[in-house]
């Protein structure tokens, strides 16, 4: 049984069946997104952060109304049903449950958000955040506009209230330097 309560901030992961790829294309990404903010939406989640690599992801979820077992079951469900129709197959893509830890916010958080966009750095994807479409590095750093469902002020308001200061700090703090 899961941990769920309201307020409650979760890393989660869940990874490709066999460990394969559950992206295939850049359509299976936006895909993915898209179902993403919609579930996000429906069940009035706060998306702090995420990183999608090939076959697997992580989320950074805050669940106001403590729900993240009907929400997962959503985005898993509704993501596989769009990747069979995409790609012509059946059957599962993910490989058994999703993971979900449960973070402590003030201790943790920010911390979590460098470890989560620093994943294709890490796995030699990519140098830097900055270059991976796939993650919300690009958005809370400040280059450009993302997902509609991302959340960037609590992680922005701990590096100063002003946004373009805040957002040169985030990117000094989760630009690859650990």
């Amino acid at each position: 049984m899961r941990i769920e309560y309201p307020g409650a901030v979760y890393h989660i992961t869940s990874r490709g069946n066999a460990r394969e790829r559950i992206y295939l294309e850049d359509e299976d990404y936006a895909g993915f997104l898209e179902c993403l903010c919609s579930v996000a939406k429906r069940f009035n989640w706060i998306l702090h952060a995420y990183c999608l690599m090939s076959n697997h992801y992580h989320l950074l979820i805050e669940t106001p109304e403590g729900n993240l077992s009907r929400g997962m079951r959503q985005l898993n469900g509704v993501y596989t049903q769009q990747f069979n129709r995409r790609h012509n197959r059946v059957g599962h893509i993910l490989q058994g449950r999703y993971k979900a830890i449960v973070v402590d916010k003030n201790n943790y958080l920010l911390e979590l958000c460098r470890y989560i966009v620093l994943n294709p750095v890490r796995a030699g994807m990519v140098r830097g955040p900055k270059e991976w479409r796939w993650s919300s590095y690009k958005e809370t750093a400040g280059y450009g506009k993302g997902i509609a469902c991302l959340t960037k002020d609590w992680i922005l308001l701990q590096f100063g209230r002003e946004k373009a200061k805040a957002e040169t700090q985030y990117r000094q703090f989760g630009g690859g330097k650990t």
